[in-house]
């Protein structure tokens, strides 16, 4: 049998036949590793070092990576049904998919109502799918977002997204159909934007409004959460200008913050949401999920060509995935057990932070969506001291991300199965290696 590549070979072959700009690689510094396999909170790479993995890649693996039993209905269904014909001709996963979205969504926030999907291929497709129903729904093309948002980069969902690295060689192809307002920031000493509705006024005075589209807390932002009683008052702004409240929980969702979604923590119910990451434990898959009556006054009828679908929509083997990582999530009560760790987890931050000068780190984020937010200046950047703790924790068997437009935030998103004994033990080397690069 042949022997595995190794990862030098691996680079290459990408270095060779993948585009530019995708896999970044630094040598010099460890940089990548190439993964071989991964189980719990455990990744490994092609040489045999095991990694214990901080960020369950980008926030899918919830549930754990190779979770048993969603691997085994991947497995069944993988064996019955591989393909099927997305809007054309249905298969049962796809019917018992949409409908438990529905329970665990508008039918958990309001008993005995009802929602209805598009299932899509990615979080961002949901996005655009959600953009497309405001649109629809109120015959108003303009969307509100946020500074500092990530929606996602196709061409519709990067309309809403903030950060000028994705947009800027774009922007002359752009709808320019998007207003960004500031995002509000929970800080010690400011307890929020006094001025959030005059903010969304001016906005709306610009151009006719459909929709507010926002994260419950700003992921790739740099772990932001708003002060408490924002998504209250979007609320209330779009309840008093007839606009859709849209929630993008492709991140958040899930337990992902101590809740099945973050919106449950202000008790605020949206008129949209849209999921993905952790909604399948490993498969590409999204959904735009908004209350029946909404999606009903948005979109017709099917008269057989439908407005917006996908070769892959409702693929079986990820509705299979995604009805079982929903059953693992429910079963082990994942997202409560992600509310006490999270409490904990902060805590732990929150010490680190003290050993450090004042003001210069500070923690930061909810349930296991957390991480550390160093200052910095213009001798010694932020985000460079981010990225090198991140290279030297490597080195130390820990996988970790730099989130902000700076990358100034050192970024925790475990798996919400791993333990405290793994996470305090990563808590400190973390602790460690900032230290050093903070000297």
């Amino acid at each position: 049998m042949k022997d595995a590549p190794s990862p030098s070979e691996v680079l290459e072959q990408l270095r060779r036949f993948e585009s530019r700009n995708i896999t970044h690689v630094d040598r010099a510094n460890g940089w990548p590793i190439v993964w071989d396999r991964a189980r719990g909170s455990s990744v490994w790479d092609v040489e045999g070092r095991r990694y214990t993995d901080l960020t369950a890649a980008f926030g899918v693996a919830a549930a754990g990576h190779a979770n048993a039993k969603v691997v085994a209905a991947a497995r069944r269904q993988a064996g019955r049904l591989l393909h099927a014909m997305g809007d054309v001709h249905p298969h049962a996963g796809k019917a018992a998919l949409v409908a438990e979205l529905s329970r665990w969504t508008f039918g958990r926030w309001r008993p005995g109502s009802e929602a209805k999907s598009i299932l899509t291929g990615s979080g961002s497709e949901a996005v655009e799918c959600a953009l497309k129903t405001a649109r629809l729904a109120t015959g108003r093309p303009g969307v509100i977002a946020f500074e500092g948002a990530y929606h996602g980069l196709g061409y519709g969902a990067l309309n809403a997204t903030h950060r000028e690295h994705f947009r800027a060689r774009f922007r002359d192809q752009l709808g320019g159909f998007v207003e960004f307002v500031p995002f509000p920031v929970e800080q010690p000493a400011d307890p929020g934007d006094g001025d959030l509705e005059l903010q969304l006024t001016l906005a709306s005075s610009r151009r006719a409004i459909g929709a507010i589209l926002v994260e419950p807390i700003q992921a790739r932002g740099g772990i932001r959460v708003p002060p408490d009683g924002f998504l209250r008052r979007l609320r209330r702004w779009c309840d008093a200008h007839g606009a859709l409240l849209v929630l993008d929980e492709v991140y958040t969702g899930f337990g992902r913050t101590g809740a099945w979604f973050a919106c449950e923590h202000e008790g605020v119910v949206p008129d949209l949401i849209c999921l993905g990451k952790a909604m399948t434990g490993g498969f590409p898959m999204g959904a735009c999920v908004g209350t029946s009556a909404i999606m009903d006054l948005a979109w017709p009828e099917s008269d057989g060509e439908a407005i917006h679908t996908s070769t892959f929509l409702g693929h079986p083997v990820g509705c299979a995935m995604a009805l079982a990582q929903m059953a693992e999530l429910d079963s082990r009560a994942l997202p409560a057990r992600c509310k006490a760790e999270g409490e904990w987890l902060r805590d732990r931050l929150e010490g680190v932070s003290h050993s450090f000068p004042e003001g210069l780190v500070r923690a930061v984020g909810r349930g296991l969506m957390a991480g550390l937010e160093v200052r910095g200046s213009e001798e010694r950047p932020a985000g460079l001291a981010v990225v090198r703790c991140m290279q030297r924790l490597l080195a130390d068997g820990i996988l970790v991300l730099p989130e902000g437009a700076g990358a100034e935030v050192l970024s925790l998103t475990p798996p919400l199965t791993i333990s405290r004994r793994e996470l305090d033990r990563a808590v400190r080397r973390i602790e460690c290696r900032l230290k050093e690069v903070l000297s």
